[in-house]
């Protein structure tokens, strides 16, 4: 019995102290940094950095707009991390990316992130919001979960995102056993004997995959944008006409759309017909699946650029042009979209070499600061990197990965990720969802601010435990600088500047076991409730 005592206590020792020389010590490169490095460093992968980071030059001297200094790698690292899996790095990510070399440190951090769990689920979600947006949708025939797990687990392969769009569009079946589906079930109305709407569908599949708020066609012509007629959006409806629901799922079958005349007021069948480049739309198939082959077809710019919108938007906070959703693209585009919507064409829309392109670029390596005098124009020429507000889930994500120290995935103990799961849906619903529109750009709120200096999740994640942060970093530190240096960067991504450093190991002196655990509870609670944690920049 004594021999297993021993066994134990042994076990706990060394346990702790490998994850204190992982924490507090760099290690050599884990073996989790084995990447395709020749991937970011190809002359072909390259030149496309090189001619988009050109662009942006040119646009800077044009304007005479002096850019901001490169960020920091941690700063960037962040930016990736919140970008991709909408967390911030923990305190482990951090001690792998800094036993890098530093010219590899980046490239290694986005191809890693690229292929953990974390990025596809997080993705998945972001992309549903547009695809099917954030309602309940009608019950036992439209499962959303089963739906983003679906979409997660194409992410995961890099399925080429046309044909992931192709499969929305165009699958028929049950909502269970092909989820793609439910792109098309979601548009049931409830307590109605009527199928599908084409209406909805036709304006998903112009905002989400096109760019374009086709749907504010549907009633009239467009007052905004004269290019839309009402009988645009109402052929593209029309490929929606013979999509039926039935004990077999979605299915397609004879039908007409039937629209009305803005101008007589009178009902008339409407063919299905594409908005512009008809030469483009196939003749066999379903008007579903032609639909579906036009939207992504090589040709169709429309697609390429929208989705380099959307994806610039997730990285950035903000799209590269006016609105993601509504995007003149017949007018003049920057050139660095027409860069990337090009390279995305050519490389079979592979989704993650787009991702690697744009953590590659100069723009996205930015300092949000510079010593030089800021102002509008940099925000508009993307001299400087834009500060955007993390979204509530990344507030939720960031809180629990920050107390957690060690990485939270789908590697991590059952009962932590049932935890993440639960603190941060009830923290997102007491924060408030930004629905649908995920770069409204709204302030944030009293009741906000008040929920993350007052509410459960912090409080719960900054009390003495031994699953936080505080505790685990006042046990596991060799000393009061590294401490506090251990607290900044699990929450924040930096280390403490010399004035912060001295003010917070004062806080620290003397103290000894509880009080002492407690006093970095406070600290970390304290960085929490920085403004610079709840931003992104």
């Amino acid at each position: 019995m004594w021999a297993r005592h021993l066994l134990f206590i042994g076990l706990v020792v060394g346990g702790i102290a490998m994850l204190r020389a992982s924490l507090f010590t760099l290690p050599q490169p884990p073996k989790a940094a084995v990447w395709d490095a020749a991937a970011n460093k190809s002359n072909e992968f390259q030149e496309v950095v090189a001619r988009l980071d050109a662009s942006f030059q040119k646009q800077w001297t044009e304007q005479n707009v002096m850019p901001a200094p490169p960020a920091s790698d941690l700063a960037v690292a962040r930016r990736v991390s919140l970008a991709l899996t909408g967390t911030v790095p923990s305190l482990q990510e951090i001690r792998q990316f800094e036993a890098l070399p530093p010219q590899e440190r980046l490239d290694w951090w986005v191809s890693l992130l690229l292929r953990d769990r974390r990025f596809a689920d997080y993705f998945a979600e972001r992309l549903a919001r547009a695809y099917v947006g954030t309602e309940d949708g009608p019950f036992i025939i439209y499962r959303r979960h089963r739906f983003v797990a679906w979409l997660s687990d194409e992410l995961m392969n890099n399925t080429p995102y046309g044909s992931i769009v192709e499969q929305l569009i165009a699958s028929e079946g049950l909502w269970t056993e092909t989820p793609a589906t439910n792109f098309v079930t979601v548009t049931v109305t409830e307590g109605e004997k009527r199928g599908p709407n084409p209406e909805r569908l036709a304006g998903r599949v112009a905002r989400a995959f096109l760019g374009i708020r086709l749907d504010c066609a549907q009633c009239h012509d467009h007052f905004l944008d004269v290019r839309w007629k009402q009988r645009d959006f109402q052929g593209l409806a029309a490929f929606f006409a013979q999509t039926t629901l039935n004990v077999s799922g979605i299915r397609d079958k004879d039908g007409e759309f039937e629209g009305e005349n803005f101008k007589t007021h009178k009902k008339e069948i409407i063919p299905p017909a594409v908005p512009f480049h008809q030469e483009l739309l196939p003749t066999d198939g379903s008007r579903r699946s032609r639909l579906a082959r036009w939207v992504t077809h090589p040709e169709n710019v429309h697609f390429s650029r929208a989705t380099v919108q959307r994806v610039w938007a997730l990285m950035f906070g903000k799209a590269l042009g006016d609105s993601v959703e509504a995007m003149n693209a017949d007018g003049e585009l920057h050139p660095a979209l027409e860069i990337l919507a090009k390279d995305f064409t050519q490389h079979n829309y592979d989704l993650k070499r787009l991702i690697r392109l744009i953590a590659a670029t100069r723009v996205f390596r930015l300092d949000s600061a510079s010593e030089h005098p800021l102002t509008d124009e940099h925000d508009a020429a993307w001299a400087v990197f834009p500060m955007s507000r993390l979204r509530p889930e990344q507030v939720a994500g960031s809180i629990l990965q920050a107390a957690a120290i060690e990485t939270v995935n789908d590697r991590s103990n059952v009962f932590v990720r049932i935890a993440r799961f639960t603190g941060e849906r009830d923290f997102v619903k007491r924060y408030g969802d930004t629905g649908e529109d995920e770069f409204d750009g709204r302030g944030g709120t009293i009741p906000q601010r008040l929920l993350l200096m007052n509410g459960n999740l912090v409080h719960d994640k900054t009390k003495t435990e031994l699953a936080n942060a505080g505790m685990r970093i006042a046990m596991l530190a060799p000393g009061d600088p590294e401490a506090v240096e251990a607290a900044y960067l699990a929450v924040l991504t930096r280390r403490p500047t010399p004035e912060e450093s001295k003010h917070f190991i004062g806080c620290l002196e003397g103290l000894k076991g509880k009080d002492r655990h407690h006093r970095l509870g406070d600290i970390c609670w304290t960085l929490m409730n920085a403004t610079e944690f709840s931003w992104n920049h």
